[in-house]
């Protein structure tokens, strides 16, 4: 068997296959289906500083090839994780990593969760669509993602993980600003913001019109920007957006991903995680690497 093992800042994965958030619960959801330890890391859902009810229903739409969400980061507030979900995560052998989609207040979040033992990273959601408030606004500039994780930065002392939105003009600025700014490594890309229409009815699909679109169809994009911030940056990227197989995955790490992250497709196969890891040792078997890392920006151009 190949080495799997990859590092992002001090944070070692057992392999490069991690959950994306929101869409694998606090993990304990899915211990039925699948071995959560062979998972390299599980991103639980969005935690706030305050409880958070989401968006009214509906808030979720099939699309071609995807879906559209805008579920609105509903969670009952990072003190309820303590005290509740903490507990019945801290001793699963795999890397818990909170998504500190702390829109009212990020600073406060995370320093609360800096103080939790078995919680070695944060990923910090600066790119979400689905929130009135923050969310996306920090996101979509490098001065605004410079504010936001240089106050992150300073409370927070372990692995941080920046997740990124799609929805910019040069991604590349992002990056570099966040990598500036004290971050350990980059995420990307988030959901794009798109929307659906029910033509009988006249009306958007979601109730607040507009949602975050995932699935197969974002690849591409989600591909080629992971190709060009893993070009512009010299921290580890994790890329996401449309993995449904083990090939996507490898092909994100011939782009540049350090570690690659599954979302949608744990709502089709519960178990597609460990799938994909397998798929990935078969494949540098098949090409005789004797480790995971031979591929990281490994493509041809």
């Amino acid at each position: 068997m190949a080495d799997l093992s990859v590092n992002i800042g001090n944070l070692k994965l057992c392999n490069p296959v991690m959950t994306a958030s929101g869409t694998f619960g606090y993990g304990k959801e899915y211990e039925d289906f699948v071995d959560l330890e062979k998972i390299g890391g599980i991103i639980v859902k969005g935690t706030t500083l305050h409880h958070r009810e989401g968006n009214p229903y509906p808030r979720m739409a099939e699309t071609p090839m995807g879906m559209l969400n805008a579920v609105g980061l509903q969670n009952k507030g990072v003190d309820y994780f303590v005290e509740h979900i903490y507990p019945q995560i801290k001793d699963i052998h795999t890397n818990m990593i909170v998504s500190g989609s702390a829109v009212e207040d990020y600073v406060k979040t995370a320093g609360i969760i800096n103080e939790l033992d078995h919680i070695p990273a944060i990923e910090l959601n600066i790119s979400c669509p689905n929130v009135k408030q923050g969310g996306m606004a920090f996101g979509v500039s490098a001065c605004g993602c410079s504010e936001v994780v240089k106050a992150v930065r300073n409370v927070y002392k372990k692995t941080l993980i920046v997740k990124l939105s799609p929805n910019v003009t040069d991604i590349t600025e992002i990056a570099r600003a966040a990598e500036a700014s004290g971050a350990d490594s980059v995420s990307l890309i988030n959901t794009l913001l798109g929307m659906a229409v029910d033509a009988e009815k006249r009306r958007p699909v979601l109730s607040t019109i507009t949602g975050g679109m995932s699935g197969a169809a974002v690849k591409p994009i989600a591909l080629r920007m992971v190709w060009q911030v893993a070009k512009a940056v010299n921290i580890p990227v994790i890329g996401l957006g449309g993995i449904m197989g083990w090939k996507d995955a490898v092909e994100f790490m011939l782009a540049g991903a350090t570690a690659i992250q599954i979302g949608t497709a744990n709502f089709i196969d519960p178990a597609i995680t460990v799938k994909v890891s397998e798929g990935i040792n078969d494949y540098l078997e098949r090409h005789g690497y004797t480790s995971v890392k031979d591929i990281i920006g490994a493509l041809e151009v």
